[in-house]
């Protein structure tokens, strides 16, 4: 029996799936109100042909069957908001954290449906933010040397003459080396081969706004990996911020007035060091249930074996 002949076999007779009890709504909204727990995700994922939507999960379950507390479709807050008010306050009242990313709908989601408790801003894309901004700087850079050898090749062409661009000391062209030095700058330079040393050690003489930005985004990351305090923290970001205004970096003025504005949750942090980990691994879980499956066609009898396997 071939795998389709299996599957077909499976929906229409073998499984229960014709008789269930959330087949009705399930492209709009699923909700397992008795798996929620007291530290719960919030976060959203794609499903097929980049339709998002919104999940809500249980840390607790690692993972694993009883994860999954509430899917809804999109990713708008008063419409979240709606299905999750279905389970009842007291419950909802029991949880003692969420963690969210930095969008104002999971924000907005989780202080209306769980008005007691503590909201946690996930580290990580916090620091995403600061390593986006390192890279454009970069780009920035480079896209101003290819203009540079651009224009002397066509100078060199004029006057009949070959160009041949500058090699530095490590045999790397300057385009080469803006290139080559994108992932060295996701890195701590702790983690850097002899290699890449080599490389940052010219990229930051030759360019040393990327520098400055370079320090800027790893003193961020220090701040969240150092300190468990949470005054001690509050105080360095407060020194963070001084540096952002000196350096005139209008990107990383950008994340510094976010991380204001998302200061009480990012700060929240550092009660329990939570993260939105779990929410990632578990989006990492349905892309490769959904490779699997080669790609989503029938998204009813999707949600309904991910929530076998996970609700």
């Amino acid at each position: 029996m071939n795998g389709n002949t299996l599957q077909y076999h499976y929906k229409n007779h073998l499984s229960d799936f014709k008789d269930w009890s959330q087949k009705a709504h399930a492209e709009d909204w699923l909700l397992y109100g008795e798996n929620i727990g007291k530290y719960l995700s919030l976060d959203e994922t794609s499903l097929s042909n980049g339709e998002l939507y919104t999940i809500l999960t249980n840390k607790n379950a690692q993972g694993k069957k009883g994860a999954i507390v509430a899917i809804v479709k999109g990713t708008k807050a008063s419409d979240v908001i709606h299905i999750l008010d279905k389970i009842p306050l007291e419950k909802r009242n029991m949880v003692a954290e969420v963690t969210v990313d930095m969008a104002g709908s999971m924000n907005l989601i989780a202080k209306k449906c769980f008005p007691k408790t503590e909201i946690v801003t996930d580290r990580f894309h916090v620091q995403k933010l600061a390593s986006e901004a390192v890279q454009e700087e970069r780009i920035r850079l480079r896209w101003e040397v290819i203009e540079l050898d651009n224009t002397a090749i066509q100078k060199a062409r004029e006057n009949g003459k070959t160009y041949k661009a500058e090699l530095l000391d490590n045999g790397d062209t300057h385009k080469q080396l803006l290139a080559r030095s994108r992932y060295i700058l996701f890195k701590s330079k702790t983690k850097w081969t002899k290699r890449q040393i080599e490389r940052a050690e010219i990229l930051f003489k030759l360019y040393p706004s990327i520098e400055k930005a370079y320090n800027l985004a790893q003193a961020l990351s220090h701040i969240f990996e150092n300190n468990t305090n949470k005054d001690v923290a509050r105080l360095k970001l407060a020194q963070w911020y001084n540096k952002v205004e000196k350096s005139q970096f209008k990107s990383f003025n950008t994340i510094s007035r976010s991380i204001q504005l998302h200061y009480i949750p990012i700060l929240n942090y550092f009660n329990n060091r939570s993260t939105n980990a779990s929410a990632e691994s578990f989006n990492a879980k349905i892309k490769e249930f959904r490779a699997q499956f080669r790609g989503v066609r029938d998204v009813k009898f999707f949600l309904y074996r991910l929530t076998k396997l996970f609700a």
